[in-house]
């Protein structure tokens, strides 16, 4: 499968550091240089590049980039990404990492092989006693109680604990220009790879309930909204996303404003609305899938 997409010339998917540091060493820049530099900057920001995208297996040496994509969505959590990384890259009969087509040899690029998004399914109930499932179980339940009622918390503990409904987490990362178009054919093959597994009674076969954990912001309130206001919506990042939250039976969003420099990874203009970071959890049960994957058709097909 592939898909194009325009991303800027400067840093797709950029780690927000490495901008402050780029920014630090312009400022040691000559004075003179220092508004010459600033036009070449502007104008190069404004660059669009047109990139075809393509899914491939996941291999061992998709390893850096996947475990990039999953820091970038635990941030600081006490989830042991490496392990994780290597579950992902062991179960490779189920997913997919999207990487770009046909780089060419004179191209910029240090990297043709360089990981620009993945999507797969853990099954947490199988692989009870992991360290990283236990540690993802363990946050997902502790922000839960912080974030809704104590009856949704006790629910969604007794689903995970559940070992006769497996409950799959659901991952789906990439990087932000990556266009959401791409989203429903990785979507449609790793359901057809999950019924494949089911067949095999392989590891990550069908699951009772879908888990995900989305990256959502939003906008950073000015002033305290006063009482009738409209209350504040959530944005996900990964658009395609919200057809999730339509159907989930569990779902709450809690705050990462202190593990996140930047909303998303890249680089915004100044003139960009602040946002807020979030984390958006999702329980969908299987037989929803269906009516979602009807949305993604609806809405994604090119």
């Amino acid at each position: 499968m592939a898909s194009s997409a325009k991303r800027r010339a400067v840093g797709l998917g950029e780690n927000p550091d490495d901008s402050e540091n780029s920014s630090d060493e312009n400022q040691e820049d000559d004075d003179g240089s220092e508004e010459e530099d600033s036009d070449a900057s502007e104008e190069q920001i404004n660059e669009e590049v047109i990139v075809d995208f393509e899914a491939h297996t996941i291999s061992a040496n998709d390893f850096s980039g996947i475990k990039k994509l999953l820091q970038q969505l635990f941030l600081k959590a006490h989830v042991d990404t490496s392990e994780m990384t290597d579950i992902i890259i062991q179960q490779n009969n189920v997913g997919s990492v999207i990487k770009q087509a046909e780089v060419p040899e004179d191209s910029d690029d240090d990297d043709p092989d360089e990981v620009f998004g993945f999507i797969t399914m853990l099954n947490l109930t199988e692989r009870k006693g992991v360290k990283c499932v236990e540690e993802v179980k363990e946050m997902i339940v502790e922000q839960c109680e912080k974030n809704s009622t104590p009856s949704v918390a006790e629910q969604l503990e007794h689903i995970l604990g559940d070992a006769s409904k497996p409950v799959g987490l659901l991952l789906s990362e990439r990087f932000i220009n990556v266009p959401p178009q791409i989203a429903l054919p990785l979507h449609k093959q790793l359901q057809e790879e999950i019924a494949e597994a089911q067949k095999t009674n392989q590891t990550s076969g069908r699951c009772h309930y879908c888990l995900m954990i989305s990256k959502t912001c939003k906008e950073a309130a000015k002033n305290i909204p006063s009482r009738g206001a409209p209350k504040e919506e959530h944005m996900f990042v990964n658009a395609e996303e919200e057809f999730f939250y339509e159907q989930a039976v569990i779902k709450f969003h809690y705050s990462v404003q202190e593990e996140a420099d930047s909303c998303l990874s890249g680089r915004w203009s100044f003139d960009d609305v602040p946002m807020k970071p979030f984390r958006t959890v999702m329980l969908i049960p299987e037989d929803r899938m269906p009516a979602i994957m009807s949305k993604l058709k609806e809405y994604l097909t090119v």
